[in-house]
């Protein structure tokens, strides 16, 4: 099924079309509150208000333990590193990422520690498998989802064929990483357009006035949401933003009231062909980036 509960105990991923036999510890996290909690993180932050990537961190998560699954069936550390690897983001996931010293790795730690006696009574220790500056399986997932959802052609089934998993990073043909390239591309593209950098540059600005409060870190969105909307410095304008986001736009230059969104890096980690990185082809948006959002 691909219900993200696998009361029977199989999850088939809709977007790879692979079904995976959970094991026991993989059923029993998936029962866990900080699993669990990542349904109700969106993967694309705050633009999933003004975008259709409104897929969450948990099917997310789910894609990349399928695909481990796939790749390295009997890998148990790795197949929970894949179901885990997402738990310590914030509510809106990148959106307001370092404010407040806020960080979601140092976050996954602390969880990962939590969920320790779970583990240790399947005796499992997670593994993120991966190698610097190569894609890895997260990644993979991440590009082919978003595609899928914006609508861009893309064949899971293909993209499957022609890759694998050596030591942590995506291996491919030069026809599977041309692909591959295509869509990091894409994706570069689709974080820098302006209903995202709107979205995204507006919720952190407001996020920075309440980013102090208790709890703000384990919160899920729609929590983050009603503390948006009913904290004084920032409701009117919370509740304006959802009622038309379009009243807002993209301008070059700073303007009355304008709110400065930078772009300080892209995620274009390129698949490895043949023993060596494959050169991401296509331009890519400027970084840094800085750009100013205004009402129209």
């Amino acid at each position: 099924m691909s219900d993200t509960l696998a009361l029977d105990g199989t999850y088939r991923d809709p977007l790879w079309g692979v079904t995976v036999v959970l094991t026991p510890l993989e059923r029993e996290l998936l029962r866990s509150w900080w699993v669990r909690r990542l349904q109700f993180v969106a993967h694309a932050g705050a633009a999933a208000a003004v975008t259709t990537q409104s897929y969450s961190r948990l099917e997310h998560s789910l894609g990349v333990l399928a695909l481990t699954a796939h790749v390295a069936p009997d890998d148990h550390a790795a197949r929970a590193g894949a179901l885990l690897h997402d738990i310590g983001h914030l509510p809106l996931s990148h959106t307001f990422e370092g404010l407040g010293g806020l960080d979601h790795h140092e976050l996954g730690r602390r969880r990962r520690a939590k969920l320790r006696p779970v583990l240790d009574r399947h005796g499992v220790v997670p593994v993120e498998p991966r190698r610097p500056g190569l894609m890895t399986l997260d990644h993979l997932d991440s590009y082919a989802r978003s595609a899928r959802v914006r609508g861009r052609p893309v064949d899971p089934a293909e993209l499957l064929a022609g890759c694998s998993w050596v030591d942590g990073a995506v291996t491919c043909s030069p026809a599977t990483a041309r692909v591959l390239s295509d869509l990091v591309v894409d994706e570069a593209w689709s974080q820098s357009s302006p209903a995202n950098v709107v979205a995204t540059g507006l919720v952190r600005n407001w996020s920075a006035a309440v980013v102090d409060g208790p709890g703000i870190h384990s919160m899920t969105d729609d929590e983050f949401w009603v503390l948006l909307l009913t904290h004084p410095a920032t409701g009117a304008q919370v509740a304006e933003f959802r009622r038309d986001p379009g009243a807002w736009t993209v301008v070059g230059h700073p303007a009355p009231g304008a709110v400065l969104h930078r772009t300080t890096r892209l995620y274009v980690d390129p698949p490895e062909v043949l023993g060596r990185p494959w050169q991401i082809a296509g331009e890519l948006p400027p970084v840094p980036a800085e750009r100013w959002i205004a009402r129209r």
